[in-house]
């Protein structure tokens, strides 16, 4: 059996070197269709996983609440008279969330955009006023030197934590750990160094970003005040947000419905809309599905591909079969059954198929290195979206030629030793 086996492979790829040049075009259906395949799998699956890490940097135990400007600008008409904005978190929601009994820690941050300073070296910095748990919460890893310590929030010492990417820009030439920076007029003592995985370009904003500075939060308000100043185009106002940021660590088994207990205890006390919860559990299911159905239409239009390739096996299949009329009749009049003659176009159309396949794969294989190269964008092949398309390339060689094979098997041995 193996013996026959070989022998048809043998038969069917010494046909198919007859047509050389046929037999290519036509395998190259197989080819790009099996390449897109794996290519926008790996798109697709590079675009997921990247908004899953970003997601789960957030901590899937973890509530973030962000202050945000209300639509009226965020002042009584009195207020807006005397060109101040109040609005935003308060210290009093801090007190109201330590009443929930699946909160495990809570974390209030104040921010401010500062220029930092050391000899000709300057970098503006998102200013960080927050308590020694958010590096717990956040869970960054340190460089050199140490985090912010509860004796520092007590004493309102003047440390700072710079990112690594603040340090390398306003450190270089000078000794890290220890050495002295200005701060909008303040100096502080640089005391630790945490590599920050934040930035704009992701698709889910995370606590942190890459020109950080952390202070005492009792530090911040102690030197820095409570009303914020910007000036632009000429005009300067003042902004009273005593907190920009509430981060609330509670069981993972009470994420949802201790998020719904906040919701609704923030919008009793906040009449204006100017706060907003993001909850990184349920984005991590909304991201899951999303990426669920996104491999589902991008396999569909890819695998369209792969149809237009077994349409085209089928069809030079038929004519393969109109041009050996006469070898099956020579085949069928010297003994051979239909199902040697089906074995044989189905060997053919399968050796073509999976040929196709294996050079798909290759072709699928480059395909993502090359956006990834050019254009920036993660991808990633998975060995299921390997196996998947060399399958579904030999499952379509099958089908599309199961029914020139049995065409050829039907023909009446008479008839087709007397076509010309």
């Amino acid at each position: 059996m193996f013996y026959y086996f070989i022998r048809e492979i043998k038969l069917g790829i010494k046909n198919l070197l007859l047509h050389g040049l046929r037999s290519l075009l036509t395998m190259l259906g197989m080819v790009f269709g099996v390449g897109s395949v794996i290519a926008m799998l790996a798109v697709g699956e590079g675009a997921s996983r990247e908004a899953l890490q970003q997601i789960l940097l957030l901590g899937s135990n973890n509530i973030i609440i962000n202050t945000v400007k209300p639509a009226d600008g965020g002042g009584s008409k009195s207020q807006v008279r005397n060109n101040l904005s109040m609005y935003g978190l308060l210290h009093d929601d801090v007190d109201r969330l330590v009443t929930f009994s699946s909160i495990e820690k809570i974390v209030p941050v104040r921010l401010l955009s500062k220029e930092a300073r050391l000899g000709k070296q300057s970098i503006e910095v998102r200013l960080v006023g927050t308590l020694p748990a958010w590096f717990d919460m956040v869970g960054r890893d340190f460089v050199a030197g140490r985090p912010l310590l509860d004796a520092d929030e007590k004493t309102k010492a003047n440390v700072v934590v710079l990112t690594e990417y603040a340090a390398r820009k306003l450190l270089a030439g000078h000794k890290s750990i220890g050495q002295y920076v200005r701060i909008g007029g303040n100096v502080f003592q640089v005391v630790g160094i945490v590599r920050s995985r934040g930035g704009a370009g992701g698709t889910v904003k995370v606590p942190d970003q890459t020109n950080d500075a952390y202070i005492p939060l009792s530090s911040m308000n102690e030197r820095f005040g409570t009303i914020d100043v910007r000036r632009s185009a000429g005009s300067r106002e003042r902004e009273l947000v005593e907190l920009h940021q509430i981060l609330v660590q509670v069981d993972e088994n009470t994420v949802e419905a201790t998020a719904r207990g906040i919701r609704a205890m923030l919008e009793r006390f906040h009449t204006k809309n100017d706060f907003l919860l993001h909850i990184p559990l349920a984005l991590l299911k909304q991201a899951e599905e999303t990426k669920r159905t996104f491999n589902i239409v991008l396999g569909s239009i890819a695998g369209i591909s792969l149809l237009v390739g077994g349409i085209g096996i089928m069809n030079i299949m038929l004519a393969s079969v109109t041009e050996r009329t006469r070898e099956i009749g020579i085949r069928r009049a010297i003994g051979a059954k239909r199902k040697h003659i089906v074995g044989q176009f189905l060997v053919e159309t399968v050796v073509l198929s999976t040929t196709g396949g294996l050079t798909g794969i290759a072709v699928g294989l480059l395909i993502p290195w090359f956006i990834s190269r050019l254009s920036g964008l993660p991808t990633v092949v998975t060995p299921l979206s390997l196996i998947l398309s060399l399958a579904i390339s030999m499952a379509v060689g099958i089908i599309f030629g199961l029914y020139p094979a049995i065409r050829a098997a039907r023909l009446d041995p008479i008839v087709a030793l007397r076509h010309d």
